[in-house]
Parts: C-alpha cells; sequence; structure tokens
C-alpha cells in the first residue's frame, strides 16, 4: 500500500507542473484564485496516475502522457466544484469547498475555466510530437466521458425520488458517474502511447471495472469508515441515497424490512443509522458490496492479462488491489 501511495504522489508532482502552467496566467486573480484551490488542496491525482501508467504499460513516454493526464484531472476537479455546489457541501478536500469561499457564481466560472482548459491542455499534448490523430482520438474519449458524467449525475438525482432501481440502474449511474472518467484515464493514455486496437480495449475495460469498483467501495466505506476522514459515517443512509447496499436489501427483505427501511430512508435523521444498518446486515448487503467491488477488482486485473509484462502493467494490478482496500 504504500509504494502506491508513493507512486501517486511521484505522478502528481509531475501534472501538478503542467496544472500550475494551465492556470498560472488566468485572471482576473479572484478567478485564478477559485480554479487553483481544490488543485493545492491536494487529493490522490488517481486518474491522471492512471493515464501515465496505461501509456506506460503500452511502450509510451511518460513525459509525453502528462498534459492529458492533467487534463482529465481538470475534468475531475471542475465536477467536484459543481458537485460541491448541486449538493451544497460545505468542505472538499478538509478544505471549505470553492463556493463557500467565493460564493456560487464565480465556483461556477471557476468549474467552467476548468472544463474548458482540460481540452486547451489536451490539445497542447500535440506540442509533444504526439501524432494528431491520436490527440484527437484521446480527445474524443474525454469528451465522451463528460457527457457520460452529466448523464451519471442526472440519473443519480432522479434516484432521489424513488425506490425503484434496480441493480443494473444503479451499475449503469456509477459507471458513468465515475467510472466513465476513469476507464477514460486508461484508454486515453493507451492511446496517446500509441497502443493497438486490442490494447486499448484491453485498457478500457479495466479502467471500467476499476471505476466501478471505486465507487462501490465509496459506498461501503460510508457505512464502515472512520468518522477522521472527514466525512460522518452513514450520511448516505441519513440522506437517502440508493446505494447497493440499500438496492440489494430493498430487494431481499420481507415486507415488513422492506416498507421500515423506506421509512428510515425518508426520515433524513441520523437516529435512523443503528436500525436502517441492522435491516442492511440482516440481508447480508453489506457484504454483498464488497463481494461486488472484489468481482469487479478481479475483471480489471483479468484485462491486463493481454499486456505485455512490464512494471507499469505490476503497478496497475497494485492500484486495483488499492483502490479495493483503501479507506478513505
Amino acid at each position: 500500500m504504500v509504494d502506491v501511495i508513493e507512486i501517486l504522489k511521484r505522478y502528481s508532482e509531475d501534472v501538478n507542473k503542467e496544472i500550475d502552467e494551465a492556470l498560472n496566467t488566468l485572471e482576473p486573480e479572484t478567478l485564478r484564485d477559485a480554479s487553483t484551490h481544490l488543485v493545492k488542496a491536494g487529493g490522490k491525482k488517481l486518474r491522471p496516475a492512471l493515464e501515465v501508467l496505461a501509456c506506460q504499460a503500452v511502450g509510451g513516454e511518460t513525459e509525453k502522457a502528462l498534459k492529458a493526464a492533467a487534463s482529465l484531472e481538470l475534468i475531475h476537479t471542475f465536477s467536484l466544484i459543481h458537485d460541491d455546489i448541486m449538493d451544497n457541501d460545505d468542505t472538499r478536500r478538509g478544505m471549505p469547498a470553492v463556493h463557500k469561499v467565493w460564493g456560487e457564481p464565480m465556483a461556477i466560472l471557476a468549474g467552467d475555466t476548468l472544463f474548458a482548459k482540460a481540452y486547451e491542455t489536451i490539445i497542447k499534448t500535440a506540442d509533444d510530437n504526439i501524432p494528431y490523430e491520436r490527440v484527437i482520438d484521446a480527445l474524443r474519449v474525454e469528451v465522451d466521458a463528460c457527457i457520460k458524467i452529466c448523464e451519471g449525475q442526472a440519473l443519480d438525482m432522479e434516484f432521489e425520488d424513488t425506490f425503484e432501481v434496480s441493480e443494473e440502474d444503479y451499475l449503469n449511474m456509477i459507471y458513468k458517474k465515475t467510472g466513465a472518467l476513469i476507464s477514460a484515464a486508461t484508454s486515453a493514455g493507451a492511446i496517446i502511447g500509441g497502443a493497438s486496437t486490442y490494447q486499448i480495449e484491453a485498457l478500457t475495460n479495466y479502467g471500467k471495472s476499476l471505476g466501478i469498483a471505486f465507487q462501490i467501495q465509496d459506498d461501503y466505506i460510508d457505512l464502515t469508515g472512520d468518522e477522521s476522514i472527514g466525512k460522518p459515517v452513514g450520511s448516505d443512509l441519513v440522506e437517502g441515497k440508493k446505494t447497493i447496499m440499500v438496492i440489494h436489501a430493498l430487494q431481499k427483505a420481507n415486507p415488513e424490512d422492506h416498507d421500515r427501511l423506506i421509512e428510515l430512508l425518508t426520515a433524513h435523521d441520523e437516529s435512523i443509522i443503528p436500525e436502517a444498518m441492522e435491516i442492511l446486515n440482516k440481508y447480508g448487503a453489506i457484504n454483498y458490496a464488497r463481494a461486488l467491488a472484489y468481482d469487479n477488482v478481479i475483471h480489471a486485473k483479468e484485462s491486463l492479462t493481454l499486456l505485455p509484462d512490464s512494471e507499469a502493467k505490476n503497478t496497475l494490478m497494485k492500484l486495483a488491489d488499492f483502490v479495493f482496500n483503501r479507506k478513505s
């Protein structure tokens, strides 16, 4: 686990240099500060690391992958700023959310700026002697991921008003909301690195399975994690979110428990957490989520068998385990 963290930190430094170059000329200063706020707050930089590693795994050069990696992080950061506005969240990465510091109008502008800068940055990949055809293909992947992110967010919002959400619905939503950008990272990295068609497909599938596992693990952490990470344990239950655990329990519960769980989830009160957890555990919902995340991690790792052995491939294997075992 420690060496994975060090790997993420190493790529984070390189990617941050590209992001600084993209954002340091913004004006006025208020827009620049709002746009760089979450970047300076840190984050794992998982997506850019995956992009660079995918490029390396198909024989590409690290330096030529950094602009595309920075572009992905800019897209991710833009989505976080807008998510925080929609959810009216107070904090992000242990710091005040952008809209809490600069107000919603400036936060929207900051997100829009990051969105535009993301595309400017990936287009500049051509400056590193990457053929334009590859740059356009990588850009196409990122654009598609952005569309899916919006679709996933819209589906998530629609789920707030219904308990008729199937496991298939949930998996489609989390793929679009979370998995699509992770899959775009590995796909774009392969494209920039000059991968063959089957290698691109393998790394795209790796990213898709990894992204689904990542979000399921997020749901799992919410119910089993440590409040010291900055999010109260069980907050998803209080908010009535349709996580895989809730969906599974509602599908398996007897009529009495089914109706009671819905009653608890619509109360939006912290006092419901113990009883709701009891129902989830009764029907094995938490263990089911853990097993589903593990299955997706296995699928991700199996996708890599089509790639030649390399240090980058080995690190991608370790990152899959990292996603499954992380606590925050």
